[in-house]
């Protein structure tokens, strides 16, 4: 083989997203420049990377413009908040901040990156427009069986839900902070229950107050067991609480994940008055090889 036709090697970088501290947050690889790259390689890189997506871009004809596909370990996947965010601040760092338009296979999701006051780079992306859907008591104790949990977990002010803003997450509220950190669930059994209805991941919360949460988020249709930060399923339980009356805009919410993984992370979720669509922040830091 020529150096001409040999396969070139894509720089992969490495973000925890979500986090001030590369130990926090959510790790996620970024391929700023994936061309010549098709759907096998990429789902190879992002196997060996073993993070629970790698976002992989290929630069478009407009400034600030890019294709983006995301893939998990074991599939590709319509939309990853965390990946954006992390490709979003790898960006700025080249580019300095500013406006991003990442072109996902769910659509366009504009994404604002500035430097906060302490001086790291924080990405707002805009979702998708959102909606929520209603489940069936079937499903809920199907889903509830495979976790492990009773009816009598469930916080009945926030029943439950599937909600979308890019990719299908199932909402399910603990009634207290102890069932949602106790969470051990069929892994393969749930698996196939979520792909037999398209969803991405389960989104857990437990209510703190009225504008902070804790969250976490199963993962087993992506091979992984649970997600650090989840920014598509913020982006989607932000619509959940606004469709639900749980919350009225204008108004920004804090959510907490990952400390149940030893990941702590945070994700500000934004809800604009006169706007469906949902707005999710956080920062991302290069994780040192």
């Amino acid at each position: 083989m020529t150096s001409e036709s040999a396969p070139r090697t894509p720089e992969i970088l490495r973000y925890a997203a979500f986090a001030a501290d590369p130990a926090g947050g959510n790790p996620a690889g970024v391929v700023l420049d994936a061309t010549g790259l098709d759907a096998g390689a990429m789902l190879g890189i992002a196997a060996g990377l073993g993070y629970s997506e790698t976002a992989f871009l290929t630069p478009g004809t407009a400034p600030g413009h890019h294709t983006v596909r995301y893939f998990s370990p074991l599939m590709e996947v319509p939309f990853c908040g965390h990946a954006t965010v992390a490709s979003a601040v790898a960006l700025a760092e080249r580019a300095g901040p500013g406006r991003f338009t990442l072109h996902t296979g769910v659509g366009e999701v504009p994404v604002e990156v500035e430097q906060d006051g302490s001086g790291l780079l924080r990405a707002t992306l805009t979702s998708l427009a959102p909606h929520t859907e209603p489940v069936t008591e079937a499903d809920v104790e199907q889903a509830l069986a495979l976790l492990g949990w009773a009816a009598a977990d469930l916080d009945p002010e926030l029943p439950p839900r599937i909600a979308y803003a890019g990719a299908r997450h199932l909402v399910l509220a603990a009634g207290t902070r102890a069932r949602l950190a106790d969470l051990a669930y069929d892994f393969d059994g749930l698996a196939a229950w979520m792909t037999a209805r398209d969803l991405i991941t389960l989104q857990l919360v437990w209510r703190e107050d009225a504008h902070t949460f804790h969250v976490r988020d199963p993962f087993p249709v992506g091979g992984v067991v649970e997600d650090p930060a989840t920014g598509a399923a913020a982006a989607a339980f932000g619509a959940y609480l606004r469709e639900i009356g749980a919350v009225k805009a204008p108004v920004e919410l804090t959510l907490h994940q990952g400390e149940d993984l030893g990941r702590p992370g945070e994700l500000r979720v934004t809800l604009h008055a006169g706007d469906d669509r949902v707005r999710v922040s956080g920062t991302a830091v290069v994780i040192p090889s």
